[in-house]
This record gives structure tokens, sequence and C-alpha cells, in this order.
């Protein structure tokens, strides 16, 4: 009787610790799922101590170049544009800075952790190749580093959400465009909501200046404004940040050119299911 209740305990101890394990936390995290935009957020988690990525991973990383992690964790990844609608159904999402604050989310406000604005992920003016020397490349490229564009960026994104990265801003126009010769010219581009299609806006008062029409086209994802570009649709984009738009030519044969580094926009990671970050970065 003795050894039976013996086992007894045995069997219970085992079961119990068969369900603490069962029972071990996964925290599911939404990502985007391009290869550029999905390692910078396992950067940025790496950047928190919650992971740690292969050695040679790079800014192209993978889950699966995933080494070692905290806590147990698994990768939701979703198109840029969804990763805002996912956010109640997961843990916690990395969302890209337009899209979180298309959807009402800030950064630097509703961030549990942010991204440094010293990052290579500046956002960029791009054009055909056989257009990037063209006065009507020139005229854009003075217009978007202007001093005015800088100004609404400082000014509108005081907290950092968004950063101006040019360093010398022009009046708005270049001094060596001959800009009688584009009056009367409608120039199309394409671009991503906030802020992209608010700075364009600014861009656009100071082309009217010279009779130059911005024709701005706003679309919702990360291909389309390419495609547009590559197949002679719209004349300009400016949505991607230079990461981004150097992988989209090597894998998809485009001839874009990246004409003028605009701005940064910090990539958060925001709480939906969990509100502690600290779940991901300390040990249980």
């Amino acid at each position: 009787m003795k050894k039976f209740a013996l086992w007894l305990c045995v069997v219970a101890l085992v079961i119990s610790a068969m369900g603490t394990f069962a029972m071990a936390d996964t925290y599911r995290i939404a990502i985007p799922d391009d290869a550029t935009n999905e390692g910078r957020a396992l950067l940025l988690l790496q950047s928190i101590g919650a992971l740690t990525l292969k050695a040679d991973a790079g800014i192209e990383a993978t889950d699966k170049d995933v080494e070692s992690s905290v806590a147990d964790l698994e990768f939701v990844l979703v198109q840029a544009a969804n990763v805002p609608n996912v956010l109640a159904d997961v843990d916690f999402a990395i969302i890209n800075n337009n899209y979180a604050l298309d959807n009402g989310l800030n950064p630097a406000k509703d961030g549990l952790a942010i991204e440094s604005a010293d990052s290579p992920y500046a956002n960029v003016l791009c054009v055909k190749e056989e257009n990037k020397d063209s006065d009507l490349t020139k005229a854009l490229i003075a217009a978007f580093t202007s001093q005015k564009v800088k100004d609404y960026i400082e000014a509108t994104y005081a907290d950092g959400s968004v950063v101006s990265v040019v360093e010398e801003a022009t009046d708005g126009y270049d001094p060596t465009v001959d800009y009688e010769a584009l009056k009367g010219q409608t120039v199309s581009i394409a671009v991503t909501p906030v802020p992209h299609e608010q700075i364009a806006d600014i861009a656009k008062e100071i082309l009217a200046e010279k009779g130059i029409t911005l024709e701005v086209k706003e679309v919702l994802d990360y291909v389309t404004p390419n495609d547009f570009v590559e197949a002679g649709d719209v004349y300009a984009n400016f949505f991607a940040h230079i990461p981004y738009q150097e992988a989209f030519n090597r894998d998809n044969g485009t001839h874009i050119a990246i004409v003028a580094p605009i701005h940064v926009e910090p990539m958060a990671i925001y709480g939906g299911q969990t509100k502690d970050l600290a779940v991901l970065t300390t040990a249980k």
C-alpha cells in the first residue's frame, strides 16, 4: 500500500511538471513579411535583448536566422500594410511607422520600444534610372529637400516619430535648373500615406510657384509604387527606405534610382494582447 501511495505521488509530480511545461507561454509577434522589413523587425528585437540572430544574418534576416530567444516566440508574417490590423490578435506587433501613424499609433508615444533614428532606413525619393539626372528630377529633389519640408517634419514630429535626414536644405529650388522650360509640365508621384503624402503636398506647393504641377497619387502597399515607376505610369515615387528599394531592384530586375534621402521613420514594437515587453527579455 505504501509503495502504491509512493507511486501515486511520483505520477502526480510528473503530471504536474508536464503541465507546467505545457503551459509555458508562447508569445506571438506580428512582423512585416518582406525581406528587409522582416529583418529590420528582428534587428529591433535583438536590440532590446529579446533574441540573438546568427552572426551573418544581416539586414535581410528572417525568422530562420534566430539563433536563440529569451522567451518562446512565434512570428506571424503579415504584409506590412496589414500588420496594424492584426495587433489585437497577437501579443506584440512591429509596425512600419507610416502604417502605424495612418492607424492612429505614434511610435514615440505608443511604442513599447523604438528603433534609433540613426539607421540605414532613410525613406527616399526615387525615379526611373534613365530620368535620374533630368532637370525635372533635379526640381523634385530641390522641393523635397527644402527647408520648408525640413521645418514641417521637425515641427509636426517634434517627438522624434519622423526625423529629417536632409543635411543641407534648399530654398526649394535648384539654381542649375531652367524652370521656365519646365513651366506647364505635370509630373506624377506615387506615395504611401502619412507622412509621405503630406510631405509631397509641401513639395507640390513649391513646384507650383514655378508653374509645375505635381500630381500626388496615394497607394497603400509597398509594391505598386515601384511597379508604377518602372512601367512609366508615374514619374517618381516616395515611400521606400534604402534597403527595401535596393532589394526590390535586385529581386525584380527593376531600374529605379534613389535620388534623395528625405527622412527616417523609426520602427516600433506595440503591445497587443500583452502590454509588458519585459516578458520577451526576462527569463522565467
